[in-house]
This record gives structure tokens, C-alpha cells and sequence, in this order.
């Protein structure tokens, strides 16, 4: 075959190479998301998939660089081994898109319902690395094969660090289109096939060229300094990604944690690398003092690794800093979490791309083929997450973890250049840092509060807030509140509702943990075994602040909290259940909204007993209407009889209820009256507002039809088509309306009917009263929009004594216009006892059968 000569044909060849690399590398990290979402599903935690992925990826890459590496150094055909990586890559990706559900449906239940944390990790790593092994083994070859084809070119001064660059600019290319337009544009297959066509059209592209290599230039003479060398590489790699990991750790407790934040981190660590190796090939290439640059390099990345560790002691401000320069909305949430990524990657990974290349140039000269280099590289690499992310990172906590980064950075550059002031500056500084310096740990606390407890794990740090005035809050990675010591009232009613819409629960199981008030308040109904699925170990810790008033601080005997993935335990258990209660999940953050896809619906539905019913709650005040419409649509998919109810009636965190039962059938309202006249419970149902059937059925807002037509156009949440993973950080980023205001939209276009609700033969009077109350429900909603909350008992009577009287007359059966009103007219009668007795005899009035007002009327005269 004949080769291409030198001069203007070798240039092009070259430009050829690059771009090549450049759609590889495309390819590659696109994969990299796709794979991310995929693991995720099996996985449970988007941190975990994460972990596990960039350990598989590099884990793979290592392998297939020592394995193949040697060959293609020995092949008088590189192009042809770079165009068989490439369809292999292709191949596999394919078939993994195709197999992956099944795959990962096995791994699942290879893990167990409850594994212990040991063999969940190494579940998660071995299964996630054998997986996507075929793929991973075929890039690691890619590289070694490209250099090989184009090796004659060095003759010129070209090095590898060309490709490098151009091969990691593609990736960073590849991360951006991926999250922000091809999955949430084509889903993750679709987008997985395109990958698989530009894997073939680089194939194509490479079997084009008119030479491959068989020119090997200068035969590789091994040096003493080879073994150093790789070391070096293995190492670097291990610091490189271990930095990553920290920092994307930390920045989790200030950013939004949407599949757009990790997508925005990577991308500028990959950018920062690949200007890194650029900057190499123009201005470092070709030294004549190749030790001295190699250990310049070293105590220059560790300074940059103290710098940018120092910088993230400042990103919250700088965050609210660039939001508030660019005027809000979600361009400027991403730009900002993209100038938190800067801040903590730009010189680093600068450093880290120079470095590289110039490693893998000196592996070189000392007779180290380039395969070997990168395949320690990556080896190093590949155990970054195990080690800095699930060991090092909760054991000291980040801050250390980072300081451990540079230290190890600059034991690298000794002893050659321990004299140099450029090891003994950082040196202090590290240690400086490590006396001194704070805790990379951000907890927001409110003027006058406190943290009470403060935990790291291996996926997110969780922390307990008590304000002022004593009211604790619970929060993971400081971004995402899952309740509060102010919400007991509404956490209960969502385990009583669902409890009491059942004849005669004997097991239920809740999904997601929370505070722990929902799970401890199903205690209360006398023999219901409850079982608890919980995530995170920090949080069932961290939950006892929460459920200490109820429990005593003693566990219950029917309460059985277990640490494992809400999703996994579903698919790999085999227990039934009367009643299943899933967490309101932030749609928005890592991981929650495989949660509410098809798939997982129907996992639940098949952990139903006979007559069981699941209830799915849903934060509308994180939530927009777009994207409730898609987990509806994915819901109803599975429960076509299914309704939808609230939770209280609070304006600002209403909070959804979908609800769906094994049968299909319809409610009766003397069986849920029967449910609340004979609950036995520690305090009665009117305690939480549940005094009646009224206050119990009346908490519905849809029927079947209503869900079907609301829902009507919007795609499905799927395992592929994760329209909620990328639809709801809209919100989250740019609030564009009010919770109240999506709430009073929502009932405008929802509809129920007593019919609907309790059949055409329910008692007819019933269903006046029933119509009645949906009614009232509706107008003291309207009403609330308007009240400005205040101290003062008669300034609220007149913003709500007439319009609360009027819902009232609508329906006396209303009890939550009934409540205040009773209260305020008690406050009042201290001051003005006529105009409370006034009110009191009219609520006796309106609401005869209620013995409270009479009583009140009583005590005042």
C-alpha cells in the first residue's frame, strides 16, 4: 500500500487523524451519559452510576490499551485495528442499548433486596465494568491505534498530545450535545444508534487512508527509566481523577445536582485537559530538560490543585454572583454552575493535559509504547472512584481528601526536586490548609439556628437545620430539603390517606424515608407490618431528630426500615403488599426520576396484594405542569382506573397524590367511613384533619377520565425516554410561577365527580355532599391566594371571616374553613367577647352536628 509522502499530503492525513478523534471521542463520552442513565435505573443512585461508570470506562480503557497496545505497536496495519475498534464499539453499544433492561434486571437481582454495603459496591463496579466491557476494551485501543497510523509524522515534531487534544475536544462536544439535546431530543437508544453511526463513519474514515503505518519509524529502546515513567502515569491518573470526583462531591452541596450539572462539570474538566495537551504541543514540546519539565509539571498541579481547593470555599457566592449578573433564568443557573466548574477545574486540568502528554512522550523516548502508557494511565484511573469517592471521601470528608490530592502530587516530584521552592510553597501551604482551612462541608443555617447533626457518605452529605424559633429541617447535600418538624402534620396524611382508603391493611411498604414521620405515623393503625426502603444510611440516622416524638426513641416492632434502593427492592423482591407508598421525589435531582417511569410503576404493581392500592406522591411546588403531565402520562399508563388526590391544602408545597389499585375498582364511602369510626389510633383521625369520610374522600381532585385528558399529548416517562430527568430542572433553575398558582391551575383543569369517584349507585345524598365539599375545597383554595398572614387575630378575622363563612355554607361538612375559624373566635373572646359569641353562633349554625363552637359559647358566657 502506498504511503502518503511528507509535506502538504501528511498535514492533511493529519487534520484526517484529528478529526477522526475528535467524532471517536464524541462518540465515546455521549455513550458515557447514555450509560450513565442506563446503570442509574439498575444502580438506584445517579451518584452511584456515576462512581461506577467512570470506573468501567477507564477500567476498560486500561485493559484494552495493555491488551491491544502491544499488537497494534507490532501491526504493519494500525488503521486497520483502529477501524475494527471502532465497529466493535459500535457492536456493542448497540446491542447493550437493546440489552441493558434485562441485563440490568439480572444484576439487580444478583445484588438482593438489602445487599450489605460491600456487596452493593462491588456489585455496582464488577457488574457495571463487565457490562460495558466489550466497548471500553475497543476505545482503549483507539488511541494507541490513531498514534500508530500517523507515528511517522513525529519525524515532523508532532507528538501525541495533538490527538490526545483533539480526541478529548470531541468529548467534551460529545458530553454537552448528549445531556442538553440528543437523549432529551431522541431518548437514550436513538441517541446510543447515532453514536454507532459515527463509530462506523470513523471507521470508514479511517479505512480511507492511503497509508497505515507500515513506516514504524525508530525501533522503541527500552531505557532504565520506563518502570518510573508508567508509574508516574498510573498515578497521575489516580490524583487526576480522584481530584474530579472530590470536586464534583463538594460542588453537589451548592449546585442544582441535575443530569445538567454533571454533564456541565465533565465538560470542563475534559476542556481544560484537552487546551492542557495544546498547550503542550505548542510551547513545551521538544525540551531539552525533559525531568526538570516533568517535575515543573507536578509542583505546578499541585498549586493549582491548592488554588482551585481554595476557590471552592467561594463558589456559592460566586454563584449567586453570575445568576444575579445575567438576570436569572436557566441559562444563567447553568452559566453559573459552569463558572463553579471553572473555578475549580480550569488550571488544574490544564496542568493535568500538559502533564499527560508530556508523560506518555517521555514513556516513549524511554521505550515505552504508547499503549502501555495510557493502559496505566487509566488503570490509576479506574480506581479513583472506589478509593477517593467511597472510602476517602465519608472517612475524612473532602476537604482532607482534596489536601491529599496536592500532597500526593508533590511526593511525586521528589527526590529530584525536593530542594525546590516550588515543592516546599505548596508543601506549607497543604499543610497550612489542613490546620487551619474550614471544612469544604456547606450547610446553610438561619440567622439563630444550629446544625444539629451533620453526615458524609459515600453519596451525599446529610445534614439536619434548626432555626430560630426550633423548627428542624432535614437536608441532602444542602440542596434538597426532605422535610421539616413544621410538615408532621402533612407527612402523617400521607401514610393515613392512603392507609384508610384501604378496608383492612395488613403490610405496606413506603419507598423513600425521608424525616421518617410518614413511615412512623402507619404505625398507628393497630397489626400493619411497615415495612421502610431507604437509600441512604445518613438519612435513617439523621431521621431519629425527626421521630423521636413519636417513637420515644425507641424502636417500633412493626416498623422495619431497610437500606436499599427503593427502585432495586421492587424489582428484586418478592413480598406483597396491601398498601405502597412512594416518597415525594425532587423530579429534579440525580437519580429520582427513574422513580416515576413506566417501568417502575409497573414493578410497584406487581408488589401489590389483591385489593392493594399505590399512592405516588408528588411535590408540586417542585414541580411544573409540563412535567407533571409526563409522570401521569407514564401513570396512567399502568393504572388507566387510577385518581388523583391532595395531600393538605396548602398553597405553598402542594403536595399531589396519584393513586392507582390492583382492581381497578372504585371507593365506598361507608367503608371508609367504617375505617375512620374504628381506627384505634394513639390520637383520633381528626387529629390530622381525617374526622370523616368527607375529610378522607373529599381529598381527591381527579378521576380516571380527568387524569386520562389532562395527561392527553404528553410523552410517557420512560427508562429510555427520561423526559422527567431533563424536563423538570426548568423549574428548578428558573421558577416561572408561583406553587399556588400551579396549584389553582391544576384544579382548573382537573374534574371530579361523586360518580366517578363512589359509582352511579352510591347513595344520592352522599353524593350531593360529596359535590358540595369538592366545591368548598375549591373556593377556600381562591380564597387563601389572597390572605396575608398575620399575628393579629381580628386583622385576620377580617381578611377571612366572611369568605371562610361563605365556603362554609357551600358545605358545612368542610372542616378545614371550620378549624380556624373556631380557633380565631377563642383567641378573639379574651379581647371581644360579643363578636366571638357573634362567630360561634354562627358556625353553631351553619355546622349543628359539631359540639365545638356550642362548647366555646359556653366557656365564653
Amino acid at each position: 500500500m502506498e504511503l502518503l509522502p511528507p509535506g502538504r499530503s501528511a498535514h492533511a492525513a493529519q487534520r484526517l487523524a484529528m478529526l477522526l478523534m475528535g467524532a471517536s471521542g464524541f462518540a465515546s463520552l455521549a455513550y458515557q451519559i447514555v450509560w450513565t442513565q442506563q446503570c442509574a435505573v439498575w444502580l438506584g443512585h445517579e451518584t452511584a452510576a456515576v462512581l461506577a461508570v467512570v470506573a468501567a470506562f477507564f477500567g476498560g480503557l486500561a485493559l484494552g490499551a495493555w491488551a491491544l497496545g502491544p499488537r497494534v505497536a507490532r501491526s504493519a496495519q494500525p488503521a486497520r485495528w483502529y477501524v475494527a475498534c471502532e465497529l466493535t464499539i459500535a457492536a456493542w453499544s448497540v446491542a447493550l442499548a437493546l440489552l441493558m433492561a434485562p441485563l440490568g434486571g439480572w444484576l439487580v437481582t444478583l445484588a438482593g433486596t438489602q445487599p450489605d454495603p460491600a456487596w452493593q459496591w462491588a456489585t455496582a463496579f464488577m457488574g457495571t465494568f463487565v457490562l460495558l466491557l466489550p466497548a471500553t476494551v475497543a476505545m482503549g485501543a483507539t488511541l494507541p491505534a490513531m498514534e500508530r497510523v500517523v507515528g511517522y509524522l513525529r519525524a515532523d515534531g508532532h507528538s501525541i498530545a495533538m490527538l490526545y487534544a483533539s480526541n478529548t475536544v470531541g468529548a467534551v462536544l460529545g458530553v454537552l450535545a448528549a445531556a442538553f439535546w440528543l437523549v432529551p431530543e431522541l431518548g437514550l437508544v436513538r441517541t446510543t444508534l447515532l453514536c454507532a453511526a459515527l463509530n462506523a463513519v470513523c471507521a470508514a474514515g479511517a479505512w480511507g487512508l492511503r497509508f497505515d503505518g507500515s513506516n514504524r519509524g525508530e525501533p522503541l529502546v527500552p531505557t532504565g527509566h520506563g518502570g518510573r515513567l508508567v508509574m508516574l502515569l498510573a498515578l497521575t491518573g489516580l490524583l487526576g481523577i480522584g481530584y474530579e470526583v472530590l470536586v464534583v462531591r463538594v460542588l453537589s452541596q451548592v449546585a442544582e445536582n441535575t443530569v445538567y450539572t454533571f454533564a456541565m462539570l465533565l465538560a470542563v474538566y475534559l476542556a481544560g485537559t484537552a487546551i492542557g495537551a495544546a498547550v503542550y504541543q505548542r510551547w513545551l514540546a521538544g525540551t531539552q530538560a525533559p525531568d526538570r519539565l516533568r517535575n515543573q509539571l507536578l509542583c505546578a498541579l499541585a498549586a493549582s490543585s491548592l488554588l482551585a481547593t481554595c476557590a471552592l470555599w467561594g463558589v456559592q457566592e460566586l454563584q449567586a454572583r453570575v445568576r444575579e449578573a445575567l438576570q436569572g433564568g436557566m441559562a444563567a443557573a447553568i452559566a453559573a454552575e459552569a463558572a463553579m466548574a471553572l473555578a475549580a477545574f480550569a488550571l488544574p486540568t490544564l496542568v493535568m493535559g500538559a502533564l499527560f502528554s508530556h508523560l506518555t512522550t517521555q514513556a516513549r523516548s524511554a521505550g515505552v509504547p504508547f499503549g502501555r502508557a495510557l493502559a496505566f494511565n487509566t488503570l490509576g484511573a479506574a480506581a479513583a472512584p472506589l478509593l477517593f469517592g467511597v472510602l476517602l471521601a465519608p472517612a475524612i470528608g473532602p476537604k482532607f481528601a482534596l489536601l491529599m490530592v496536592a500532597a500526593g502530587y508533590l511526593v511525586l516530584a521528589l527526590p529530584d526536586f525536593w530542594k525546590s521552592p516550588l515543592v516546599w510553597g505548596p508543601a506549607v501551604a497543604t499543610m497550612a490548609l489542613m490546620v487551619w482551612a474550614p471544612s469544604l462541608a456547606f450547610v446553610d443555617v438561619p440567622e439563630g439556628g444550629h446544625v444539629v447533626s451533620y453526615r458524609d457518605g459515600a453519596m451525599a452529605a446529610v445534614s439536619v437545620v434548626e432555626d430560630a424559633q426550633g423548627a428542624m429541617r432535614l437536608r441532602i447535600d444542602n440542596r434538597q430539603q426532605e422535610g421539616s418538624s413544621n410538615s408532621l402534620l402533612a407527612d402523617a396524611r400521607q401514610a393515613l390517606l392512603p392507609l384508610l382508603l384501604h378496608p383492612a391493611p395488613r403490610r405496606a411498604l413506603f419507598l423513600g424515608l425521608g424525616t421518617g414521620v410518614t413511615s412512623a405515623s402507619a404505625t398507628a393503625e393497630p397489626g400493619l407490618e411497615v415495612d421502610v426502603v431507604e437509600l441512604l444510611p445518613e438519612v435513617i440516622a439523621a431521621s431519629d431528630s425527626f421521630t423521636r416524638a413519636l417513637t420515644g426513641g425507641v424502636p417500633h416492632p412493626r416498623l422495619h426500615v431497610m437500606v436499599a434502593d427503593a427502585r432495586r427492592f421492587v424489582r428484586a423482591s418478592q413480598a406483597h403488599y396491601d398498601v405502597v407508598v412512594s416518597d415525594n421525589f425532587h423530579p429534579a435531582r440525580s437519580g429520582s426520576g427513574a422513580l416515576y417511569t413506566v417501568e417502575h410503576f409497573q414493578a410497584v404493581r406487581e408488589r401489590l396484594a389483591e385489593g392493594g392500592l399505590f399512592c405516588q406522591w408528588l411535590p408540586l411546588h417542585q414541580l411544573d405542569l409540563q412535567t407533571l403531565r409526563a409522570i401521569v402520562q407514564s401513570f396512567v399508563t399502568v393504572y388507566p382506573g387510577g385518581w388523583a388526590m391532595l395531600a393538605t391544602n396548602s398553597l405553598d408545597t402542594p403536595t399531589i397524590g396519584l393513586v392507582g389499585r390492583a382492581d381497578a375498582r372504585r371507593f365506598d364511602a361507608s367503608q371508609v367511613h367504617a375505617r375512620v369510626a374504628s381506627a384505634r389510633w394513639p390520637q383520633p383521625p381528626a387529629a390530622f384533619g381525617l374526622s370523616d369520610e368527607f375529610a378522607v374522600l373529599g381529598s381527591f381532585i381527579a378521576g380516571p377520565e380527568s387524569l386520562a385528558r389532562f395527561a392527553d399529548g404528553s410523552r410517557a416517562n420512560t427508562d429510555d425516554r427520561p423526559v422527567v430527568a431533563y424536563g423538570a430542572p426548568r423549574i428548578t433553575y428558573a421558577p416561572d410561577s408561583l406553587p399556588r398558582d400551579r396549584l389553582v391551575e391544576l384544579l382548573q383543569e382537573l374534574v371530579i365527580t361523586p360518580a366517578g369517584l363512589l359509582g352511579t349507585d352510591a347513595d344520592a345524598v352522599m353524593q350531593k355532599r360529596m359535590a358540595a365539599y369538592w366545591a368548598a375545597r375549591t373556593r377556600y383554595i381562591d380564597i387563601g391566594r389572597g390572605i396575608r398572614p398575620s399575628g393579629d387575630v381580628r386583622r385576620m378575622l377580617m381578611q377571612v371571616q366572611d369568605p371562610l363563612l361563605s365556603v362554609l355554607r357551600i358545605s358545612p361538612d368542610f372542616r378545614p374553613a371550620y378549624d380556624p375559624l373556631l380557633q380565631m373566635a377563642t383567641a378573639l373572646g379574651q379581647s371581644d367577647a360579643p363578636a366571638a359569641s357573634v362567630l360561634l353562633k354562627e358556625l353553631q349554625r351553619l355546622q349543628p352536628s359539631r359540639p365545638e363552637a356550642a362548647q366555646a359559647l359556653s366557656e365564653l358566657n
